[in-house]
């Protein structure tokens, strides 16, 4: 079934693991993201269907992620979203490339909206 021609792209992106967290608004801040940011990120996500991947980009242009895992927590990730990927599997193939002495991550997906 193809989706609807006005619904949003999905782009999958490589995230390394920082930390994990119990909450959202501690991934970020673990990340060095500002607590009022962090706190304005999360409110925004609930109106969204989707609050399982949250976004921010640091002073100096660092892109990180705070993920729900499988388990229910949260990891801190520093994000890698240039160039986001079509499909899983690439991204799955960059993630490998990116993972080496023990680290761990996950893909992770956003939608993206034509301007």
């Amino acid at each position: 079934m193809n989706p609807p021609p006005d619904a949003p792209a999905r782009r999958y992106f490589p995230a390394i693991v920082c930390l994990e967290c119990d909450s959202p608004i501690d991934a970020l801040i673990a990340l060095c993201v500002p607590r009022d940011e962090a706190m304005d990120l999360v409110a925004a996500s609930w109106r969204g269907a989707e609050g399982a991947c949250l976004l921010a980009t640091l002073d100096g242009g660092r892109q990180v992620a705070a993920l729900r895992t499988p388990a229910g927590r949260w990891a801190a990730c520093n994000a890698f979203l240039e160039p986001a990927c079509a499909t899983l599997a690439e991204a799955e193939r960059e993630l490998a490339r990116l993972l080496r002495r023990g680290r761990r991550g996950y893909v992770a997906s956003t939608a993206v909206t034509s301007p």
